[in-house]
């Protein structure tokens, strides 16, 4: 669904018809699947060519589409290493097609939760290396993490494993009314797809223990640093164009986010 309403053609029928459904409850997830995709752009080029980051910790990266973040660090730091984390073995298959001879980016078939799994794995073990500054990216993955899951504690304990100076990149759909909060949380639980909306201020009770946020701090991720100029995503597709610009309705659904630095 994700890599659809980002002009990818890697989906099925299933996504597609799914989305379709659900758009026009939540139309804004058009606009803001693309616009983390952006931020995604931007983030990754701060760490690498602003906070110094060698390597990068991609936890549930979904499926490739255009500028991973294994091609935005290595177009600005060659040797920038990356390792992907996804639970979908269809994500694996991609992955190792995209990735085949490429000995500095990996992706390995995990469960983001379980970091004993991820932090673990001899493929982690190969590319990072936690005693140098790293990158942790949860990009609009926050919201699969439910309180159950316990979020805060998956995100102190690998930024506890990172070294200073390392960096966490962080977003999540946020929504201020509780009525479509409670909506769509139904409504993606319903279909087997764990979600919990949280608020602006739930996700910094959630990311601000011990991290110093980077300037402009937790964001709604369209003024995240927006940068006109950045590569532009392909068309949104026809079939969902409708839902495109739903975000300037001005009811408070939005991808919330930014980067904070472990001291």
């Amino acid at each position: 669904m994700y890599g659809w309403a980002l002009g990818s053609k890697d989906n099925y029928q299933v996504d597609r018809d799914f989305a379709l459904k659900t758009a026009p409850a939540f139309p804004e997830s058009i606009d803001i699947s693309r616009q983390n995709r952006l931020f995604l752009y931007r983030a990754v080029r701060y760490l690498a060519t602003e906070a110094g980051i060698r390597q990068f910790l991609d936890m549930g990266c979904g499926l490739p589409t255009d500028n991973n973040v294994h091609q935005v660090a290595q177009q600005f730091t060659p040797d920038a290493r990356v390792v992907y984390v996804d639970i979908d073995p269809i994500v694996l298959a991609y992955g190792r097609a995209l990735l085949a001879g490429d000995g500095s980016t990996v992706v390995i078939n995990a469960d983001f939760r379980d970091l004993d799994a991820v932090l673990n794995h001899s493929e982690v073990e190969r590319l990072i290396n936690f005693d140098e500054p790293l990158a942790v990216l949860f990009l609009s993955v926050g919201h699969h993490l439910t309180d159950a899951d316990d979020p805060h504690g998956i995100l102190r304990t690998v930024m506890g494993r990172a070294a200073s100076g390392s960096h966490l990149a962080f977003s999540q759909v946020v929504c201020s009314d509780p009525g479509r909060a409670a909506e769509l949380d139904a409504r993606m639980n319903g279909a087997g797809i764990p979600w919990q909306n949280r608020t602006r201020e739930e996700v910094g009770a959630l990311l601000l223990d011990g991290l110093e946020p980077v300037d402009p701090g937790l964001v709604n991720l369209l003024h995240w640093r927006p940068d006109p100029d950045q590569p532009p995503l392909p068309p949104v597709p026809d079939e969902l164009a409708q839902f495109a610009g739903a975000s300037r309705m001005g009811r408070d659904v939005c991808e919330y986010g930014g980067i904070l630095r472990k001291p």
